[in-house]
């Protein structure tokens, strides 16, 4: 764009300047006339002395102001719209209406309850039956069962010993259960006064 505005002055310049210069040459011209006649012109006759003859008027040309260019317009040039080849085969089926689905129903929601825990049954333990001692020697392995924990082992085994062949019974386990065996064997007390059987 700014090639083309410096082109249209150019232009412009140039037609200035050669109608200045074809003035100038007209003035010169007009200028000659004035002092040589033309050949071949019969010579005016002579004029009485004292009178003057006006100089012819002088006719100036008014140079013609350059024609303007119009501006450049670059022709642009639209493509034509691209060519759609309609298409060979058959347009695609209309799809299938769907089929209304029943609303869903819901239900409302149903109340908690917790489950019911029972509380653990513990079994309570058989009393455990103090066997019957048919003798002496029946003695000795039930008296060391009853006394395998006690810290002193010798001195409860001497006073089960006595005690079973006494009452004729051990309780079961390796601590307490005293009543299974009775009186005889709750109510058997050392000289300090204390429970003799273990």
């Amino acid at each position: 764009m700014a090639f083309n505005k410096s082109i249209l002055l150019l232009g412009i310049f140039l037609v200035m300047a050669t109608s200045k210069v074809s003035s100038y040459n007209e003035d010169l011209k007009m200028q000659v006339s004035y002092t040589k006649p033309p050949v071949g012109a019969t010579s005016a006759p002579p004029k009485p002395p004292g009178t003057t003859t006006p100089p012819p008027p002088l006719t100036t040309t008014v140079p013609t102001p350059p024609k303007a260019k119009a501006p450049y317009t670059p022709v642009v040039k639209v493509p034509p719209p691209p060519f759609v080849k309609s298409p060979s085969y058959p347009p695609p089926p209309p799809p299938p209406t769907p089929t209304p689905t029943p609303p869903k129903v819901i239900s409302p929601p149903t109340p908690y309850h917790p489950p019911v825990v029972n509380p653990p049954v513990t079994p309570t333990p058989a009393p455990p039956t103090s066997p019957i001692v048919k003798s002496n020697k029946d003695c000795v392995p039930r008296c060391g069962y009853r006394c395998q924990l006690h810290s002193r082992t010798r001195v409860c085994m001497r006073a089960c010993m006595t005690c079973c062949e006494r009452c004729k019974c051990v309780p079961p386990g390796t601590y307490g259960n005293r009543e299974k065996c009775g009186k005889c064997y709750t109510d058997m007390v050392t000289h300090g006064n204390r429970s003799k059987c273990p």
